[in-house]
């Protein structure tokens, strides 16, 4: 994904929406030429992270996915001693959310791909320590360092929690140029890692984060 030269920021400006290029302009001093240069490369960082955030994602909601299966067996979304276990109150309810995700998805498979990122996430809170995640978190994350459970799981916890918060905003276009981006690289592929240090390796050599970064203008 290369860099390239505006050709014209006023109309380039124009099509971003005055609010929009707002941030962009006063991050760069007022300088409208460089507000559009950032923009640019706000937007070539956001799509580079999208691929380790995809893989971590992914890898962290199959292991808890495996973990659930271990105890509730292969249909564990439809088992009601594990959907009774959730939390069924609060401004992101879990319960309903496997509820009616359940409803109209028919597999197990269908389940873990539509279920929310944050219910992944609020499976690795100490509410779980005993059924889930002192038996079974040093089997799902073997390349874990050793450490106690209840630790893996707030630091795989914390992990995800800033990793939902930087998808969420490369989904919906916001600035990240404030972040610190191989920090959010490091923790994204350290997570990965946990899991598989195959996966992490070719997501060490496929991902241009690191080269992006470094050529902010």
């Amino acid at each position: 994904m290369p860099a390239a030269t505006p050709p014209n920021e006023v109309e380039i400006r124009a099509t971003l929406s005055a609010p929009r290029s707002g941030t962009y302009i006063a991050a760069s001093g007022g300088d409208t030429a460089k507000a559009v240069e950032l923009y640019g490369w706000n937007a070539r960082v956001s799509a580079a992270l999208m691929l380790p955030a995809h893989f971590a994602e992914i890898s962290t909601r199959n292991a808890a996915a495996d973990v659930l299966e271990r105890l509730y067996g292969p249909r564990w979304p439809w088992n009601p001693t594990f959907t009774d276990s959730l939390p069924n109150a609060g401004r992101y309810n879990p319960r309903r959310d496997l509820l009616n995700t359940r409803t109209s998805n028919m597999t197990t498979g269908k389940v873990i791909a539509e279920l929310k990122f944050v219910f992944w996430q609020k499976l690795f809170t100490s509410r779980n320590d005993v059924r889930l995640w002192e038996p079974h978190i040093a089997w799902a994350f073997p390349y874990a360092s050793k450490m106690p459970a209840a630790s893996l799981r707030n630091r795989i916890y914390q992990d995800l929690d800033v990793l939902r918060h930087l998808r969420n905003r490369l989904a919906h276009h916001e600035p990240v140029f404030t972040r610190n981006l191989l920090d959010d690289l490091t923790r994204t592929l350290d997570l990965i890692e946990l899991r598989s240090r195959s996966t992490s390796d070719w997501v060490r050599a496929m991902e241009d984060v690191t080269t992006v970064v470094a050529e902010r203008p």
